[in-house]
């Protein structure tokens, strides 16, 4: 069964309005989850706001933003001011421009939804943005108000539908250049990449999705339910010590080993 929608609202492209709805694309309601606990009573601890100063618990009413700028020094916002700062609409994704699909690099992604049209008067209008965007190749960029922030959006056509992508803000993606710049150009040897691309093509394999499945996620459900039944835990398994890079390494016959431990012999350059 579909999940239900989290957000209703309209897909604008200039006088072409449609009623849509949306479903993020991924989930974590499967996640094992704990609630911290009283050891001697077995009750949930509650958390709660305090007075950094006074340690007075601060009633909700009392609660207000604050932006710092000076040591113990802030400027307080209420929330209807930021609020006004807003989009005066958080119901309309307005498509305001297109860009080539390939224009946006993978690291610009954050999350994606699934967008659907909500009303069968509306889907032909949604048909025809999602099928202009596929044919020329283009995603459109606008932005909406998701999780409590004001965020620009990437819409992209998928099957019968559109994906929309909440895209990171500028201030959250490193420069790559800070990184790779002092890292080696030269090219590796020819005969070192045959080596390293005959161990590809042998551990190439068509993408599964339990290739992601989460080991610790099931030892974790096979625990609590050895526990339901009053079995005793196990001891806790010693942990792997990490492999130990040896100041000298022969990469090519490091390389020649590895080949012929995939089970094919290593025919002689």
């Amino acid at each position: 069964m579909a999940p239900r929608s989290f957000w209703k609202g309209y897909l604008k492209l200039s006088l072409v309005t449609c009623p849509v709805s949306m479903v993020p694309a991924t989930t974590d309601n499967e996640k094992v989850r704990f609630h911290t606990l009283n050891r001697k009573t077995g009750n949930r601890i509650a958390s709660r706001y305090v007075d950094a100063v006074s340690g007075k618990p601060v009633d909700e009413d009392d609660e207000v933003k604050g932006y710092q700028r000076g040591e113990d020094e802030y400027v307080m916002l209420e929330d209807d001011e930021i609020e006004a700062v807003g989009l005066a609409s958080t119901r309309t994704i307005d498509i305001e421009t297109f860009v080539p699909r390939d224009a946006i690099e993978w690291i610009w992604y954050d999350k994606p939804h699934y967008l659907t049209p909500d009303d069968p008067v509306g889907e032909e209008a949604f048909s025809v943005i999602r099928e202009a965007m596929a044919a020329t190749g283009t995603v459109g960029i606008s932005r909406l108000v998701m999780y409590r922030r004001e965020r620009s959006v990437m819409l992209a056509p998928r099957d019968r539908g559109i994906v929309l992508w909440t895209l990171r803000y500028g201030d959250e993606v490193r420069e790559e250049k800070a990184y790779f710049a002092g890292l080696d150009s030269d090219k590796p040897e020819t005969a070192l990449m045959k080596l390293v691309a005959r161990l590809i093509d042998e551990r190439t394999t068509a993408w599964k999705p339990d290739m992601v499945d989460d080991p610790v996620q099931a030892r974790l459900l096979e625990l609590i339910a050895a526990k339901k039944k009053g079995r005793k835990r196990a001891a806790p398994k010693a942990k792997a010590e990490p492999p130990r890079p040896s100041n000298v390494v022969n990469i090519m016959d490091a390389l020649r080993r590895s080949v012929a431990a995939e089970g094919k012999p290593i025919r002689k350059r």
